[in-house]
């Protein structure tokens, strides 16, 4: 059995806040056997679940736009066009989305389709994300969505067909990286031709 190639000497909380802050100091074996210290932080907001709901009889998905702080300061003002996401809290990855999609989207998904899992930032954020797809149809409509307003939510909930939504990465509309992913994954497996 290998060793491991970190061991971690101290971890400092910066920041308890609406995520945690942490500072790490570790050493690390490299490659070529030398160990050498490294400080780095994390970013721990919880793990969370991302899904997009797609009608293949009309070619349709559904998708959010809503203001996103750390894009604003970024000098992103505009609100982002996302797939519907939210928090686990200490909820499993499809309880968890199918809460979020009748919050956010307003709609009831029947058989959410657990399609891959990756890190999004993981130089500095420790959260994975879980993808689903769905299949909906009118009938799938629950109420109005726009998400929680006593959790800040103030969600649009817009309903392009795939072409466009593809058309709006190309003109950088939609600059979301869970986004971008499931709407590929969509495309590359032809998933509106089931």
């Amino acid at each position: 059995m290998k060793a491991d190639p970190v061991q971690i000497h101290s971890v400092e909380v910066l920041s308890d806040d609406w995520a945690i802050l942490k500072k790490v100091t570790f050493d690390y074996t490299r490659r070529d056997g030398r160990i050498e210290r490294q400080v780095r932080q994390t970013y721990d907001r919880g793990n969370g679940a991302v899904i997009l709901p797609y009608d293949p009889t009309r070619q349709t998905v559904l998708l959010v736009r809503q203001f996103r702080l750390p894009a604003y300061v970024s000098g992103h003002p505009a609100p982002l066009i996302e797939a519907c996401a939210g928090l686990l809290d200490d909820r499993d990855p499809e309880t968890c989305i199918r809460r979020e999609a009748e919050e956010e989207l307003g709609y009831r998904l029947r058989d959410p389709k657990r399609v891959m899992q990756a890190f999004m930032s993981p130089g500095s954020v420790t959260e994975q994300l879980v993808f689903f797809v769905a299949c909906y149809d009118a009938r799938d409509r629950i109420g109005a969505g726009g998400g929680a307003e006593e959790e800040g939510e103030d969600i649009e909930v817009l309903e392009p067909t795939l072409d466009e939504a593809l058309a709006m990465i190309e003109r950088g509309g939609i600059i979301d990286g869970k986004t971008i992913m499931l709407l590929q994954h969509m495309k590359l497996n032809d998933l509106m031709a089931t």
